[in-house]
């Protein structure tokens, strides 16, 4: 459920929104930060698929040494439906465009989404002093604590926190510096106490957001 990066392994870290297929709009994000291949990382707050323009190209981004993700909703919701037949859910929240993919790539497209069992639902990176927690949708906990047991559909689902920090109220979530979560799209990055909502809906024609911590 857990991974552990240390920030002293990289010159820049990033951690990037939704990407939900993005591919072309991900790469101008590197070029705009001069991101260094060899140097740099990047993190994703899960949703590689669905909806967009290309999911296998975000998909194959995760054999990259430079991307790491911890899994959202939709990486689960495809591995439902591939373990259970039944994918009716996934397709109705953008999952049809690998029933339309020709056989062949979806035989390769399948390997790539069963090694998505393997993703971290938490991150937990070092960086400069300070210690950051990237998951999907909510660390559901009042305090984070390294391979502290949490509900593992919370993580990739759960908006009741960000719902109680839109109506004004929420608390820091104790235990670590900052907290990054994607899941629900917004107009912009949005900070309340020490989590950050960085899902900017760039599948819906706005920015992807992508912050530089290191």
């Amino acid at each position: 459920m857990y991974q552990r990066i240390d920030g002293e392994n990289w010159r820049h870290v990033f951690i990037v929104g939704d990407l939900h297929g993005c591919l072309s709009e991900f790469i101008s994000q590197l070029k705009h930060q001069h991101f260094d291949y060899h140097q740099d990382l990047v993190i994703s707050v899960g949703d590689l698929i669905d909806r967009g323009a290309n999911s296998p190209g975000c998909l194959a981004l995760l054999d990259s040494k430079w991307f790491r993700a911890v899994k959202g909703n939709h990486e689960a919701m495809a591995l439902e439906a591939l373990d259970e037949g039944e994918g009716m859910l996934w397709q109705i929240n953008g999952g049809n465009w690998y029933q339309e993919l020709p056989e062949q790539v979806q035989q390769k497209v399948q390997q790539a989404l069963l090694h998505c069992r393997e993703l971290p639902l938490v991150i937990e990176l070092h960086t400069q002093g300070k210690l950051l927690v990237i998951a999907h949708a909510d660390y559901p906990a009042s305090q984070y604590r390294w391979n502290q047991p949490v509900d593992e559909h919370l993580l990739v689902w759960s908006r009741s926190r960000l719902n109680e920090n839109l109506r004004g109220g929420g608390a820091d979530i104790d235990g670590a510096d900052e907290f990054y979560f994607g899941h629900t799209p917004l107009k912009e990055v949005s900070h309340f106490h020490n989590q950050f909502y960085i899902d900017t809906g760039a599948v819906f024609g706005n920015k992807l957001t992508m912050v530089q911590v290191q």
